[in-house]
């Protein structure tokens, strides 16, 4: 068993992982900029070490500064959390040839997986259904033109170091498509320090669901069902739900099986998600793999029982994974709001301020994942997410209904929140039905927009 973790990370992740470190008596180190100094993960830590200055280039960004926290720590092993270097190939290296356990999958597998044109090639001959496009990374806009006008526009350009929806544009015909390509190679290289670009064709009325995956170092793998994530704004997920209200449960056995055929056949150990696009008529397509925790994970955990943390940190340990697929039990609904700061009023203008009083909901089914405390000032360097509320219930409308009253409950005061926006989203009648795509969040932003002109 692992002795003493460093969490490279912050915010409500890292106190997430520090609970999970606790409950299994492993030592929980957090490092921490000069911007958190005052946070809860570092009150809440068995020890804490300052990595450097507020900029993320300078800290959490920074491999040397958090390696030395480690070894200068005593800890045996790193957990990155999600974001900053958790996808970052190089940085579990350097754990690796220092003695460190880099608590995720191995470096080959990050690189392979963060590299969308290789593995989306990678998934192709595991037999993981692709989205038609191109084959390798585009080496010009000509190459990229040819290959639209044979799998026909509309057409998507993605990033190949991508995420987080830069470095991709949509585009509708090919009088778009020399300054789409431009403009998005541009974006990729400034965003993620490589313009390399792939092309898929543009897929409309899907919904975004995918599937969790646990595997361990023994050959060992499992899918732990689905989470749909169709509502999304600008490609930031805003609200998740599992299970989907439009997978059956043969859909999520074959999505399931074909997640666990892909990482079997890289030999991919730890938790992991793959992302996928599922049409109407129950066709699915595979968009990428996240090498890491995901943001939405207590998800999966509320409708399976299952704590994928501590199977994290059990797997790094070198641990069986003793569950089997049978032992995988889908039980109720499970819907998770992520509260930002930001002002839906204002197009989501980022909020700042001291967090004057903070009441989290409460009551059964209700779970709250945050960093908050009353008298914090969230640091505005960094991610704007303050909480993540998840609620748990037997059917998908007594989650709604809870949902709703989990939010009227919830009090943020000093900084304004999404949390009024995501409330009036739960009452939408495309949403209360589970009868939407990915494009029914635009659709109604633009439509709200409309109306109150």
């Amino acid at each position: 068993m692992l002795k003493k973790v460093l969490i490279a990370n912050r915010g409500e992740i890292a106190v997430r992982i520090i609970r999970a470190c606790q409950e299994l008596g492993i030592e929980a180190v957090v490092a921490y900029s000069q911007a958190d100094r005052d946070s809860l993960a570092v009150r809440l830590a068995d020890e804490s070490v300052c990595i450097g200055p507020a900029a993320p280039s300078r800290s959490y960004l920074n491999p040397p500064a958090l390696i030395s926290a480690a070894l200068i720590t005593g800890c045996d092993s790193v957990h990155p959390g999600y974001g900053f270097l958790s996808e970052n190939a190089y940085f579990a290296e350097i754990c690796a040839q220092v003695g460190l356990v880099f608590i995720g999958p191995s470096p080959s597998a990050i690189r392979l997986m963060g590299d969308k044109a290789a593995a989306r090639q990678t998934m192709k001959r595991a037999g993981v259904p692709v989205i038609p496009g191109s084959d390798d990374v585009l080496k010009s806009a000509e190459e990229a033109q040819e290959l639209a006008r044979v799998i026909g526009y509309p057409v998507l350009l993605k990033a190949v170091a991508g995420g987080g929806g830069r470095g991709m544009r949509v585009v509708q015909d090919e009088s778009e498509l020399v300054r789409a390509f431009a403009t998005a190679r541009a974006e990729a290289e400034a965003a993620f320090g490589q313009g390399d670009l792939y092309m898929e064709r543009y897929l409309t009325g899907m919904r975004h669901v995918e599937i969790q995956v646990l595997a361990d170092a023994y050959g060992h793998a499992i899918h732990l069902a689905e989470r749909d994530c169709s509502v999304q704004r600008r490609h930031q997920k805003i609200i998740e739900e599992g299970p989907s209200p439009q997978v059956s449960p043969a859909l999520r056995e074959r999505m399931g099986n074909a997640a666990v055929a892909g990482i079997s056949s890289i030999g991919y150990v730890n938790a992991g998600t793959l992302e996928f696009l599922l049409g109407r008529d129950g066709e699915f397509y595979f968009m990428e793999m996240n090498t890491r925790i995901q943001v939405e994970h207590p998800v999966t955990e509320l409708i399976t029982g299952i704590d994928l943390v501590r199977w994290q940190l059990l797997i790094a340990s070198g641990e069986r994974l003793t569950l089997n697929q049978k032992d995988v039990i889908i039980r109720g609904h499970a819907i998770e709001c992520r509260i930002n700061a930001e002002d839906p009023s204002r197009d989501f203008l980022p909020s700042a301020g001291e967090v004057e009083f903070y009441l989290p909901p409460g009551g059964p089914g209700v779970r709250v994942d945050s960093h908050l405390y009353g008298g914090y000032t969230p640091p505005g360097t960094y991610d704007s997410l303050l909480a993540k509320i998840i609620v748990w219930a037997e059917s998908r409308d007594e989650a709604l209904a809870r949902m709703r009253r989990a939010l009227g409950e919830c009090v943020i005061t000093g900084v304004t929140t999404t949390m009024s926006f995501q409330h009036s989203l739960l009452s939408e009648p495309d949403f209360q039905s589970g009868e939407f795509d990915l494009g029914f969040l635009p659709a109604l932003m633009e439509r709200r927009r409309g109306q109150s002109l």
